[in-house]
C-alpha cells in the first residue's frame, strides 16, 4: 500500500470508530508501518473524528520524527508492541466504554482478562493482558508491554482503554472493536450464569485459526 493510502486509510477508520462511539474527544491514537519501514502516527491531543492524512506524524526507520505534527503522549506504548511483536504493523489504543467499565471490575486473572465468550474474541485477540493504571503518557505502560516480552497482542489498561496491535491498521482495528463487543457481552450477561467457551472449545478455534495463545 502507498504511504498516501496509508495515511487515508488510518484517517477513515480512526473516522468511523469515532462515530461509532468507540473513543470521544481527543482520546485513542492509532499508528501504522509503512512500506520503509517508518511509521505514520496520530498526533497529539488530536480526535479520531478528524484526523488529517497530511498532518500525522511520520517516523522513519530509525524511529527519527521527520514530518507532520507531534505525535501522541503514548508513543512508548506503541514502540513496546512493535519492538516486541516482529508481526506488528499498527497499533490501535481507544478510551472505549464497556472494556474500560469491565476493567472496573472483578474478573477473571491478569493474563487472561477478557472471557473467551465467542471464539472470535479468541481468534483476534488471543489472550488480553490486563494491566495496572498508570499516568496517561506514562513510559512506565511501554515497560509493562515489553515486560510480555511479545506473546501479548492486546492489553487492557485498567481504568483507561485497550491497545491492540494487528499485522495492518485494519486486523488492529478490527480486532479492538472486537475486544470492546466482547467487553460489551460480559456486562450485558454479568450475574446471569453466562456461560463462556469450555477449555477443549477454546484449544479448537486456538488449533484451528493458529491462535497464540500461551
Amino acid at each position: 500500500m502507498s504511504e498516501a493510502k496509508l495515511r487515508e486509510l488510518i484517517c477513515d477508520l480512526a473516522r468511523s470508530m469515532y462515530d461509532r462511539g468507540l473513543t470521544g474527544g481527543s482520546s485513542g491514537n492509532i499508528s501504522a508501518r509503512t512500506e520503509d519501514g517508518g511509521l505514520l502516527v496520530s498526533p497529539t491531543g488530536s480526535s479520531f473524528g478528524r484526523l488529517d492524512p497530511a498532518r500525522l506524524a511520520r517516523f522513519d526507520a530509525k524511529g527519527v520524527h521527520i514530518s507532520g505534527d507531534k505525535p501522541t503522549k503514548e508513543m512508548p506504548l506503541h514502540s513496546a508492541f512493535y519492538d516486541t511483536r516482529s508481526t506488528a504493523g499498527a497499533v490501535v489504543h481507544l478510551h472505549s466504554c464497556h472494556s474500560v467499565a469491565l476493567s472496573l471490575l472483578d474478573g477473571g486473572p491478569a493474563d487472561n482478562w477478557l472471557p473467551p465468550l465467542t471464539p472470535y474474541a479468541v481468534m483476534k485477540l488471543g489472550k488480553v493482558q490486563l494491566l495496572p493504571f498508570f499516568l496517561p503518557g506514562d513510559p512506565a505502560m511501554g515497560q509493562a508491554v515489553r515486560g510480555l516480552a511479545g506473546k501479548r497482542a492486546a492489553v487492557m489498561l485498567a481504568h483507561h482503554g485497550p491497545v491492540v496491535a494487528g499485522k495492518d491498521i485494519e486486523a488492529a482495528c478490527y480486532a479492538i472493536e472486537e475486544l470492546e463487543d466482547t467487553a460489551r457481552l460480559a456486562l450485558l450477561t454479568r450475574g446471569m450464569g453466562a456461560r463462556s467457551l469450555t477449555d477443549a472449545q477454546v484449544g479448537q478455534v486456538v488449533q484451528e485459526f493458529g491462535v497464540q495463545w500461551d
